[in-house]
């Protein structure tokens, strides 16, 4: 059989109903087993089974019947947080480490003295008062000082000059020597320094206490008694320009002993004894107590006491055994309640992906070691909703949180219930949701499940305000987040499996789509008569049950194919002018045939849904087009006549 036949025979088994036991039948439900198959292959991939003794689970706030008692002795180590906390509080009890340095008195007079002597010579050059305001000027330029005439006419007097001098040797000489640091140098982190003294010795001081440039910049003012005004102001600039600290940072030494101090941290909070009580019964489980067994298990498996080979291997098939159980739950689910769901391969496929997706998601959370109300499940429950109802979209929900809930990382009550109402609150919330630019409200709904459910379980666990606040929040980003990514890939959901959901047929009803308002300009009477029929259509539909707001739709495309001969149809004819009178009733039964033809063409130009596109050929059912082929027996009796013209 050639390559395409049998892809074309495949695809046939996998899509239709099959006829025969074989090998129609297996091949139709062999590709569903296999599917179910491989999900829960997938989820054993990307949840392996940890090892572990006969250790009861415990959650915090459960009260266990029986003590966890410790077979042997082991540590309990700190967590990364807490680690890291103690070590930054270690680092930070360590001193500044500062070196005095003698010679920076002698370093910074020398640079006053010389700063003055230029701004002297400057006044005393030859010449006019501009000449000498010049050489001031340039002066202040070579060492930074911006353009400022006021500052120029101050240091034009000599009597400013010489208070300028004296403060500033007075400065340098009284108040640098007693150590002096630079203000960036001065760590928050540490409260203690420890300054080397010239003659060897040491000394231990508050880092508050350490005087700074800016200290050393103000303090100097006191020298500058009698001064005009401005002249502090440029004693200040002065000082900061030409300013030599005397106590300098030692960085590698200080560092060094941070780094000794972190690493004095000891990595393990307490040890428990062999024969002491793990977690203790009959009453709460701490978080403490939720360590406490982590570590023991931790040791247990760093001991090499939870490899046994044999035992691993049973765990590992009894978990996959429950995994393929808990999906054909809901393969057994669509297979006697939803037929056209099981029957249509896209369907199961895109069912398949969506599980997958999620557990996939589920599983990278819980490596990231985040928290269990960020598991997307509200994402794969949404698009059930859409596209098919939310009581599929429900089954969804539980078998996807009961299947998560019992994969080690999500062990627990907390995570299976806040996974069950967030699930449920999503399925059922497309009730109230009939556009696309409402998704919002879809993740409103979750969220506030989400709330509700965190709340409940901080009650009930006596847990403090913020624990609830920070699952409420993760709960919040969970709905938006999911509702965002469901409306957005709708669409391409909808594609895949060929699913017209109410969203795209509220958006086909608007009647300033491109294809009805062309319709209403150039068959007004067709337009007309496809709103009466609309209405009269969607009526009926809901006096049976069907799907009133697909009748709609379709009522409005179904006749769009007249456009391309409006005036051949009565309603859009003039009184008393048909012009069929002059045809002949082959040529007017084809005319009225092609607007089927027509339709369809343009269905599929404006990318209607194939379930819109139906209204077009059927509308007019199985009978023939009766009126010309009454008029062309009577034109010629004795003509034969074929049926299929006037079909």
């Amino acid at each position: 059989m050639p390559f395409g036949e049998a892809f074309t025979r495949l695809r046939t088994l996998l899509s239709q109903e099959p006829r025969h036991s074989w090998p129609d039948g297996v091949v139709h439900h062999g590709a569903r087993v296999a599917l179910l198959l491989g999900l829960a292959l997938l989820i054993q991939v990307l949840f392996p089974i940890l090892p572990a003794p006969d250790l009861p689970t415990a959650e915090r706030g459960e009260v266990l019947e029986n003590d966890i008692v410790a077979d042997m002795t082991f540590s309990i180590p700190k967590s990364t947080e807490e680690l890291s906390r103690q070590r930054d509080e270690a680092a930070a009890s360590v001193p500044l480490v500062f070196n005095y340095d003698p010679e920076a008195v002698d370093s910074m007079l020398p640079a006053v003295r010389e700063f003055v002597e230029q701004l002297d010579s400057a006044a005393a050059v030859n010449g006019d008062a501009s000449a000498r305001r010049d050489a001031v000027r340039a002066v202040l330029d070579s060492y930074g000082f911006q353009d400022n005439t006021a500052d120029v006419d101050l240091l034009l007097e000599p009597r400013n000059r010489n208070l300028l001098r004296t403060s500033l040797e007075q400065a340098v000489r009284t108040n640098l020597p007693r150590g002096v640091a630079q203000s960036a140098e001065l760590d928050e982190r540490s409260q203690m320094a420890e300054i080397n003294l010239a003659d060897g010795g040491q000394q231990t001081v508050p880092r508050d206490s350490i005087p700074t440039g800016q200290t050393f910049f103000s303090s100097a003012a006191d020298f500058l008694d009698g001064a005009p005004p401005g002249l502090k102001e440029f004693q200040r600039l002065v000082l900061i320009r030409l300013f030599r600290p005397s106590l300098l940072l030692d960085a590698s030494t200080t560092e060094a002993n941070r780094a000794l101090a972190r690493s004095m941290v000891a990595l393990t909070k307490g040890e428990v004894m062999e024969g002491e009580r793990v977690v203790p019964a009959r009453q709460q489980v701490t978080e403490e107590d939720l360590q406490r067994l982590a570590a023991y298990q931790e040791h247990l498996r760093a001991e090499g006491l939870l490899q046994p080979g044999a035992d691993r291997w049973r765990r590992a098939t009894g978990a996959f055994i429950l995994n393929t159980a808990l999906l054909a739950i809901f393969g057994l689910v669509i297979f006697f309640y939803r037929p056209i769901v099981y029957r249509d391969f896209r369907h199961v496929v895109l069912l398949v992906g969506l599980f997958g997706v999620t557990t996939g998601a589920a599983a990278a959370i819980a490596r990231a070691a985040a928290p269990a109300e960020l598991v997307p499940l509200a994402f794969p429950v949404l698009v059930v909703a859409m596209l098919w109802d939310g009581r599929m979209a429900l089954n969804v929900a539980l078998v996807l949180a009961i299947l998560l809930s019992a994969q080690t990382p999500f062990v627990g009550m907390a995570p299976r219930l806040t996974m069950i109402v967030g699930g449920a609150a999503a399925a059922l919330s497309v009730r109230v949701v009939r556009r696309r630019a409402q998704g919002l409200v879809l993740g409103a709904v979750v969220a506030g499940a989400y709330a509700v459910t965190c709340l409940a379980l901080a009650l009930l666990r006596s847990e403090p305000l913020t624990e609830a606040l920070t699952c409420m929040m993760w709960g919040a980003v969970n709905g938006m987040g999911a509702a965002l990514l469901a409306m957005g890939f709708l669409p391409l959901f909808e594609a895949f499996t060929r699913i017209t959901t109410d969203q795209t047929l509220l958006e086909l009803a608007d009647l300033n789509r491109p294809l009805l308002k062309r319709l209403s300009l150039e068959a007004s009477g067709t337009y007309a008569h496809s709103i009466n029929v609309a209405n009269l259509a969607e009526a009926a539909a809901r006096g049976i049950d069907a799907n009133a707001l697909l009748v709609r739709v379709g009522a409005y495309y179904h006749d769009v194919g007249k456009m391309k001969s409006p005036h051949y149809f009565i309603e859009n004819q003039a009184r008393g002018r048909n012009p069929h009178d002059r045809l002949d009733p082959d040529v007017s039964a084809t005319i009225v045939r092609n607007h089927v033809t027509e339709g369809m063409k343009l269905a599929e130009q404006h990318k209607l849904p194939e379930s819109v596109r139906a209204f077009i050929p059927e509308h007019h059912g199985t009978q023939s087009i009766g009126f010309f082929m009454d008029k062309a027996r009577q034109e010629d009796p004795d003509r034969q006549l074929d049926p299929a013209d006037y079909a």
